[in-house]
């Protein structure tokens, strides 16, 4: 059963975390403002339900956003690729492939990016930030991508596997690199 929000919970708590004093009391998550904790707290009510998977949204917004995904439904076409999206930001991000603008400057080295969130992990080489860690052995890591290429090392999965020889390997750029053996003992075979 999903506990409730109540309007009673929004209060604000003193943590080491000045700027987000508003804790959400049912998922213990925090918000730097009111308005962010009240909209927050619609997901854990029925207000913005999904019909099609049942998840819940903190606005009617983005429960439309999520909807496209079941439906299929892609509104915002490039008129220049004809490439489609469900939200109209992805849309302007898109755009910048074609007209090369890149808004997102580094302060530091001045390389620029048409994604904030791609800026943001650049800074991260400056500063020496790695705010992903492996609840294993600790290993801290700038990408989320990297972490969870990481991870394979204590699960063993190893979802790659060779065309030629079967043998498995977690990460996809270990068995292109493995691949490559198969294609020179092909190659010297057809010159003896």
């Amino acid at each position: 059963m999903k506990p409730e929000a109540d309007s009673n919970d929004i209060t604000e708590h003193p943590h080491d975390d000045k700027s987000r004093p508003y804790l959400c009391t049912v998922c213990y998550k925090w918000y730097s403002a009111k308005k962010q904790l009240d909209m927050h707290l619609n997901t854990h009510t029925d207000k913005y339900k999904c019909n099609e998977c049942g998840q819940c949204f903190p606005s009617s917004s983005k429960l439309t956003i999520h909807s496209r995904n079941h439906s299929g439904e892609k509104p915002f076409k490039c008129h220049m690729c004809d490439k489609a999206f469900r939200q109209s930001a992805d849309l302007t991000t898109h755009r910048r492939v074609h007209t090369g603008e890149k808004p997102f400057k580094c302060y530091v080295c001045d390389k620029a990016f048409r994604k904030s969130g791609d800026l943001t992990t650049h800074r991260r080489v400056h500063t020496g930030e790695k705010p992903f860690k492996c609840h294993v052995c600790d290993k801290a890591f700038r990408q989320s991508g990297q972490l969870i290429r990481h991870s394979k090392v204590h699960t063993g999965d190893k979802p790659y596997k060779c065309q030629m020889c079967n043998k498995a390997f977690s990460q996809n750029g270990q068995r292109n690199r493995h691949c490559i053996m198969h294609t020179r003992e092909t190659v010297q075979m057809s010159r003896v």
